[in-house]
């Protein structure tokens, strides 16, 4: 794990728009199918797995009792939870409803206090300033327009508040899983791979310019599963991209997915046959507005 922070005081760098003569993509389109994609699978199922990346995040935010959070893109609630549990007062937001009711159940199953909003991660309902902590773990990383995303969860903090990010970096597995699902069905057309946001690069470009610092650190989060065939049982049933993938494609064309992700998961186990253990690196962000 490595950690490093940038002084951005002074900081010009801005986030780049299309190149000259690129395809714009349908952000609406995109958005419209990205929803229909999550909202098709119980990502519950394997959201709950990640609770500790949630936790690990609002320790790094440095989280206080009594902070305003939202939670964006929260899926299941990892991240509301967490906070919750440090008794902050928490919006958690999601484009997905049965997603965000999975995470109300959860909160209520521990006694925890917040409350649920459908929102859309590139258009937050909510007043400037209206709370001092923005969080995302694995969620505003897939927003297709990802310029406009960053810009409202700066907008949406207050001068001197923070956002917390936890995403897959492109080199880690969910990067390499992305990569081989986009053999079989290319992703759109002029959008960014959404583990761009795991790179401290593209992190400086989306917040640099509104940003007292940024800190990252490169961390670990484990996949831990009976063997690769039930990883991939769970990931087809329960995972968006998986499950849309193995969807669009005939008999032959999933017989030979199924024998890439196969591939893939055997080449990052390192369980020595008492179970399937793959490490998944993320990318940890801390920015200070």
């Amino acid at each position: 794990m490595s950690t490093s922070t940038t002084n951005l005081a002074t900081a010009t760098t801005v986030a780049p728009g299309p190149a000259a003569g690129a395809t714009i993509p349908d952000y609406g389109a995109i958005k419209s199918r990205q929803q229909a994609t999550w909202s098709s699978v119980d990502f519950g199922r394997i959201g709950v797995t990640l609770q500790m990346v949630g936790e690990s995040l609002c320790e790094a935010v440095d989280l206080r009792a009594g902070e305003k959070v939202i939670d964006v893109a929260a899926g299941n609630g990892n991240a509301s939870l967490a906070a919750a549990r440090r008794y902050a007062e928490v919006t958690s937001t999601d484009y997905v409803a049965s997603l965000l009711d999975q995470g109300l159940r959860r909160a209520g199953a521990d006694g925890l206090s917040m409350v649920a909003r459908l929102a859309d991660a590139e258009d937050l309902p909510f007043e400037d300033a209206a709370f001092d902590v923005a969080l995302s773990t694995f969620g505003v990383m897939f927003a297709p327009n990802p310029p406009r995303a960053a810009s409202e969860m700066l907008r949406v903090i207050k001068p001197g508040g923070r956002i917390g990010l936890a995403s897959w970096t492109p080199d880690g597995f969910v990067g390499q899983l992305l990569r081989v699902v986009g053999r079989f069905v290319p992703p759109a057309a002029g959008v960014a791979p959404p583990t761009a946001w795991g790179t401290e690069t593209r992190i400086v470009e989306l917040f640099g310019p509104y940003a007292r610092d940024i800190r990252t650190q490169r961390k670990p989060h484990v996949f831990r599963f009976l063997s690769a065939a039930h990883w991939i049982q769970i990931f087809r049933s329960f995972y968006g991209p998986v499950n849309r993938a193995f969807a669009a494609l005939d008999a032959a064309g999933q017989t030979s997915l199924h024998q890439a992700l196969l591939q893939l998961l055997e080449s990052c186990d390192v369980g020595a046959g008492r179970g399937l253990v793959v490490p998944a690196d993320y990318l940890e962000v801390v920015v200070s507005k």
